[in-house]
């Protein structure tokens, strides 16, 4: 499968799996297994955290906007 048929079934994602999709992907270029662990330790409890209401999601385009603007001025 080429990787721009990925990236577009990728992006049809809800923003939480494409999240946990990202987390994943990270951990699998760095091959230490602890490190790994860990991540997939947080992406799940980030997961699990949100399913439960205790925190929300932002839009990517609402996410971008806001980190610009903090970190611009």
């Amino acid at each position: 499968m080429e990787l721009s048929v990925i990236e577009k079934e990728a992006m049809r994602l809800p923003d939480t799996e494409r999240a946990l999709l990202a987390g994943r992907l990270l951990t699998s270029l760095d091959k230490s297994p602890d490190l790994q662990r860990k991540w997939t330790e947080e992406a799940e409890r980030r997961y699990a955290a949100y399913l439960r209401g205790d925190i929300a999601v932002v839009d990517g385009p609402q996410a971008m906007a806001s980190l610009h603007a903090r970190f611009r001025g």
